[in-house]
């Protein structure tokens, strides 16, 4: 891959924030009347917000059912990724169901290309004077754009810490408390991990290299069958982090506070590993399947035999879904793969902020984490910790 051409000089953004990643689910009294049942059930026990936990702001002296109350009859817009169906389905299936049955909320799903869309709208709506009745009340936010809004001082908060659910999360892990490197600080509620793992057929590969400098050789005896997404595609970028790891001496060196002196003198080997495997890439290298969706499609048809993703639980979903061969097995990297927790956030100028904190705090219940978990449905990783929910 050359620098000035395909990756428009975004890579060397994005690659510096991945650089941080380590390698790594009744009363007894008179039955009440309708409007008192609902009332009970969002302010049970599970319902209040964590003992001594700060309210968020606009919210001073007020307990969670104030929240719970102030969102009924609220939509809630919530702006995410929506490249893959099995996802979108539950969305707009349990979770949709789930929150007008439980809280008469309504979501509303906006499905994204790329969550830069998001940021921009937000943004553009700020400079627009547009400070209160913004478009966005949530966004499924990755880590380079939740440093651009809250580098701008653009998302509400800190609200996390006031839901219920969670309870359930271990905040005093590393890979929870900072995303990409920078504090969370409660800004965003994380909602599911994910690892990225390697997907091919066996019917196509009986045993696939399992590390780098053996997926390079393979690449090259095998001109036009491997590809990636082009970056600024989140996982496009992800897995290529691998190849600059293992160019530059591995990931541990980046772990430290950011020197921009040694990125400099460290990244060429980057480029040069790119380069050196670009002409034996599907079409030559001379074009780059633009999404995780397209390299999705490109594997199912057999003309690549990877596929990557940052779900290890995606393969089995696309196969249940009948999209790829029963023959689809996964790996990861003898050396590891990145790891990662995805976040939901807040805009400052939602208007709907408190459907969006009962929306973030429906996806952290049990119920859902379960759900989300499994492969018929999605096949996320938890965000919760399992031993907390005891």
């Amino acid at each position: 891959m050359r620098s000035n051409v395909k990756l428009h000089g975004s890579l060397l953004v994005i690659v510096t924030l991945l650089l941080p990643f380590l390698m790594q689910c009744t009363s007894t009294a008179s039955p009440p009347s309708e409007n008192e049942t609902e009332t009970e059930s969002v302010a049970s026990v599970e319902e209040m917000a964590p003992e001594g936990a700060e309210p968020p702001p606009g919210y001073a002296d007020k307990q969670w059912a104030d929240i719970v109350t102030e969102a009924r009859g609220q939509t809630v817009n919530w702006y995410m990724w929506g490249g893959q169906d099995n996802i979108n389905n539950w969305i707009n299936g349990y979770v949709a169901d789930t929150l007008k049955a439980e809280y008469d909320i309504t979501l509303n799903q906006v499905p994204l290309v790329d969550t830069v869309e998001a940021v921009n709208k937000v943004l553009g709506e700020m400079e627009a004077g547009v400070e209160a009745d913004g478009s966005v009340d949530m966004i499924w936010i990755n880590g380079e754009n939740f440093h651009t809004l809250r580098q701008a001082d653009l998302l509400y908060g800190p609200f996390s810490q006031f839901l219920p659910n969670s309870t359930y999360v271990n905040w005093d892990d590393p890979s929870v408390n900072t995303d990409l490197g920078f504090p969370v600080d409660y800004y965003e509620s994380p909602w599911g991990k994910a690892r990225m793992v390697i997907a091919y057929d066996t019917a196509k590969l009986a045993e696939p290299p399992t590390t780098i400098d053996g997926l390079v050789e393979w690449i090259k005896a095998n001109p036009g069958k491997f590809t990636y997404p082009a970056p600024p595609d989140f996982t496009g970028t992800a897995f290529i982090t691998h190849f600059c790891y293992q160019a530059t001496g591995g990931h541990e060196q980046f772990t430290l506070e950011f020197d921009e002196q040694r990125f400099e003198e460290l990244f060429p080997a980057c480029w040069n590993i790119l380069n050196d495997i670009e002409p034996f890439l599907w079409r030559e290298g001379q074009t780059y399947p633009e999404s995780h969706a397209r390299q999705q499609d490109l594997f199912a048809n057999g003309e690549v035999y990877f596929d990557m993703a940052f779900n290890p639980a995606e393969a089995s979903s696309m196969v249940a879904a009948g999209r790829f061969p029963e023959t689809t097995r996964t790996f990861v990297f003898d050396s590891g793969t990145l790891a990662n927790t995805h976040y939901v956030a807040i805009p400052v100028n939602s208007p709907h902020k408190a459907a969006a904190m009962v929306l973030a705090n429906f996806l952290l219940s049990p119920e859902a984490q379960f759900s989300k978990a499994d492969v018929e449905n999605w096949g996320d990783f938890a965000a919760v910790e399992v031993a907390r929910l005891s």
